[in-house]
């Protein structure tokens, strides 16, 4: 009776800790951009020139705003009674929460045709709201057949703001709808698909808690692109450790009338391979810390953390739960116990092996071990026989496949795309800026800045303005009447006055270059590269030079951690599978897949969806996600092949271990590439890419690499894949 009442205490207990998480958690969707920056050079390394600059900008200015540009256009030539509308408009801005005093008049462009004015948007401020409320203010105000458009940093801030606007509820909402109904096709269940979601949304519900307090202590760094993958990252890979605990569980059920003995069978043959998966996915994501992007460094983490959570969740709530339910989860499908279950007695083999695969050596010999006879008919059945009869040529034609869908590896972009790209479908902040750039020098609003020392101010302006790109200089300076004056080859001139003198600080003093191009453009981002070289002792910062240093870092980032990756993977895999010959075969098929993937998608992306080319970090992301949680499909297989290798020799246990996890794998892949895919309806290019990316290669590893390529050649090798172990013997 006492050990009845403790068998149920520990599940109502487990349950009840659950609970209490997930409702400190729950509350904290809607809050995550209380602790949470998409700020770019929040992100930077802390030797970027870009970020030293932003550091020290506040020792030169007064306030440290956020510049917005408003951009007045006419198809025809703005009349004096416009142009004084449109000024009156500019200087009534100031009555929209979040902007500052401190607006400039408005300038007509030489053409006539348009007019500008810079705005400050109080960078405390909810720089999304203010934006809105400032357009909307100017465009009620303006005269009519103007048309108003609010660019330049802080509109495309407030783009980024919308595009993330969605993610505590439409990209959640789409994700758990897509995983319910696969979750109902393949169950066929009214209740075991709630059971598992549940599994899933409790542990994103504690993760977040967990994550959003340390962003709140400013232990992490937390961004609108970071929270999307954790949301996705944890209800894909939590639903996947669930179904692969559920077939276990529903295996025990078929050979014994008692729940909790199957319970714990499931556990301990589920134990290995989730904790397996789930360790070679936090390694992973951990060598992202050796990033010099922070966007980066600060994603391994937080991922990690919610890989933690989707891992404790499948192996103590989800067991809890159907302890609770019981046989009654799997209605009306209910598997019952069989009269005279099929056992095999272990083999002197399997009680030699015993002790390599971490089994105590006298269970192996005293008890039966019931492993389901491999299925002779479905689809399954038919690819192992496909498998077992054309194994060489199955693997051969596999690889072909995927080295031909490699080769386009090369047509992708991945070396940066303009800020006015980040954002998918309409943007006012991009149609500004292509209005700011047809009818005032691109950069206008967005200078790039250079502190140099002091005595060095004048042949550092006559370097930039010796630059084609630059258009103008000005250095900051406090009795200018707009803060700041220009700098030509003749000196510092005066606006009307005696000419001011320069702020100066630590013996430095700032310059302002606007540029001839835009800003967030390939030539801009040239032209800095270009000062920098021409300007060694200076440090050259502002929003194009933020660009180019994220870039850099990306760049060199891909080239560190991917090998990184590789290796640790590699230690892992060979530590669970206890040889060399089998991690290394199986971590090169999931490279190889992951060329394909990112082949096919240079394809799509070029030919087919007409991007604009890539962020940097975008294979490198996917290649963490992808060789990570493809790595995941290849453990659950061959840690079941092992399983039934050492009672029934390599060859039969590959066609065994296919045949019995090929359904449940599918589904694990089904639900990770939807997941994924949901990231797609957040309209930001980086995860419109990672979500095409991710899905694709998940599903080709799913369907083709784990049934057909790994089956194919471990069947070809034989039992020498377990070298140098001694099931290789």
């Amino acid at each position: 009776m006492t050990r009845t009442w403790l068998r149920a205490l520990l599940p109502a207990l487990l349950i009840i800790a659950w609970l209490a998480g997930a409702s400190f958690g729950g509350p904290l969707f809607g809050k995550v951009d209380e602790v949470s920056s998409n700020e770019q050079t929040a992100y930077l390394p802390e030797s970027a020139d870009a970020t030293q600059v932003q550091e020290r900008l506040g020792e030169f200015q007064d306030s440290d705003a956020i510049p917005a540009i408003a951009v007045f256009t006419s198809s025809d030539e703005l009349t004096d009674d416009e142009l004084s509308a449109i000024d009156d408009a500019v200087s009534q801005a100031t009555s929209v929460d979040g902007v500052l005093d401190e607006v400039s008049p408005a300038l007509p462009s030489d053409d006539g045709l348009a007019v500008q004015a810079f705005i400050p948007i109080d960078s405390a401020a909810d720089v999304g709201d203010a934006v809105v409320a400032l357009s909307d203010e100017l465009s009620s105000s303006a005269p009519d057949g103007v048309d108003v458009m609010v660019t330049g940093p802080a509109g495309f801030s407030a783009d980024l703001v919308a595009g993330f606007a969605g993610i505590d509820g439409l990209l959640l909402g789409v994700a758990l709808i897509a995983v319910l109904i696969i979750l109902v096709l393949v169950y066929r269940s009214a209740l075991l698909p709630f059971i598992v979601l549940s599994t899933s949304l409790f542990a994103l519900c504690v993760a977040l808690l967990v994550v959003w307090w340390l962003a709140k202590w400013e232990v992490l760094l937390l961004s609108g692109q970071t929270q999307g993958i954790l949301f996705i990252l944890v209800i894909g890979a939590a639903t996947d450790y669930a179904l692969l605990f559920v077939s276990r569980f529903r295996e025990e059920l078929r050979h014994t009338s008692d729940k909790a003995s199957a319970l714990l069978s499931a556990w301990r043959g589920s134990l290995e391979p989730i904790a397996a998966s789930g360790g070679t996915v936090i390694a992973g994501l951990l060598c992202l810390l050796l990033s010099d992007l922070k966007s980066n460094s600060t994603l391994g983490p937080v991922a990690a953390i919610g890989i933690v959570f989707a891992m404790l969740s499948a192996l103590t709530l989800l067991p809890a739960l159907l302890f609770v339910f019981g046989r009654a989860a799997f209605w009306p499908r209910v598997p019952h116990a069989d009269a005279a279950p099929a056992v095999r007695e272990a083999t002197p083999a399997a009680a030699e092996l015993g002790a390599l695969a971490f089994l105590p050596v006298s269970r192996a010999v005293t008890a039966p071990i019931r492993t389901p006879e491999p299925h002779t008919d479905g689809i399954w059945g038919r690819v192992a026989s496909l498998v077992s009869r054309r194994p060489r040529w199955v693997w051969l034609l596999t690889t072909a496949v995927l080295i031909g869908g490699a080769a386009f590896v090369p047509q992708l972009q991945a070396d940066g795309v303009p800020q006015s790209d980040l954002v998918l479908g309409a943007s006012e902040a991009r149609d500004g800026q292509a209005a700011l750039g047809k009818h005032f020098p691109g950069g206008s609003g967005s200078p790039v800045y250079a502190i140099v020392p002091e005595d060095a101010l004048q042949d550092t302006a006559d370097e930039m303005l010796a630059n084609d790109g630059v258009t103008s200089v000005a250095v900051t300076a406090a009795d200018a009447p707009s803060g700041s004056a220009p700098v030509t080859e003749d000196g510092i001139q005066s606006f009307g006055g005696p000419a001011p003198e320069p702020t100066v600080e630590n013996g430095d003093v700032l310059l302002q270059a606007t540029l001839s191009d835009a800003a967030d453009s390939t030539a801009a981002s040239e032209t800095v590269r270009d000062l920098r070289e021409a300007l060694p002792d200076a440090l050259v910062g502002g929003v194009t030079a933020t660009a180019v240093d994220t870039n850099d870092a990306s760049i060199h980032d891909r080239g560190l951690i991917i090998p990184i990756v590789l290796g640790v993977i590699l230690v892992i895999l060979i530590l669970l599978l206890r040889s060399i010959l089998a991690p290394i075969l199986l971590v090169a098929t999931t490279v190889l897949s992951f060329g394909t993937a990112m082949g096919v998608s240079a394809l799509v992306f070029n030919h087919v969806l007409d991007f604009p080319g890539a962020d940097p970090a975008v294979p490198l992301f996917g290649f963490v996600f992808l060789v990570a949680l493809g790595i995941d499909y290849n453990i659950f297989l061959m840690t079941r092949v092992r399983e039934e290798s050492i009672a029934h020799g390599t060859r039969q246990g590959i066609l065994r271990g296919l045949s019995v996890t090929g359904g449940v794998i599918t589904s694990a892949g089904i639900v990770l590439a939807a997941t994924f895919a949901a990231l797609a309806v957040i309209p930001i290019l980086f995860l419109a890419q990672l979500a095409f990316i991710v899905a694709f290669g998940v599903l080709l590893d799913t369907f083709v690499v784990r049934s057909l390529l790994v089956p194919a050649l471990t069947y070809d090798i034989g039992r020498k894949i377990w070298w140098p172990s001694r099931l290789s013997r």
